[in-house]
């Protein structure tokens, strides 16, 4: 049960702070690119790669905290960081045709998931 608490709580933490960068970055920056959603997702694949190399195979730290970093603050700062750390993960595998079929897979699906969407909120009003 703790486990999910952290979790929650991480995520909560999470979320705020990419609120907190995409407004800092709003305000010096032209809106017409979406440096802050750039900056949260760069960021955040840094930090999820730092946490994995640091913690890979090691029982130093415990699994819910380990958790609450990267699924919950990770997580609800930004999901990218997981897409990224999973494609380098595939990579560092040698598994490079699945990876590349999980990164064309995720973007592609991902735009046009996107655009039924639209079109369903579109159709719906």
């Amino acid at each position: 049960m703790l486990k999910w608490i952290l979790i929650a709580a991480g995520g909560g933490l999470g979320s705020v702070l990419r609120y907190a960068v995409q407004i800092g970055v709003s305000r010096i920056w032209d809106h017409a690119f979406p440096l802050g959603t750039l900056l949260v997702n760069l960021s955040g694949c840094v930090l999820i790669g730092l946490l994995a190399g640091l913690f890979y195979g090691s029982a130093s730290l415990r699994e819910e905290y380990r958790l609450a970093l990267s699924v919950g603050v990770l997580g609800g700062f930004t999901t990218f960081s997981a897409f990224g750390l999973e494609s380098f993960s595939l990579l560092n595998e040698r598994r490079v045709t699945m990876a590349l079929l999980y990164v064309a897979g995720s973007c592609v699906a991902g735009l046009l998931a996107v655009w039924l969407g639209w079109r369903l909120g579109e159709a719906a009003r």
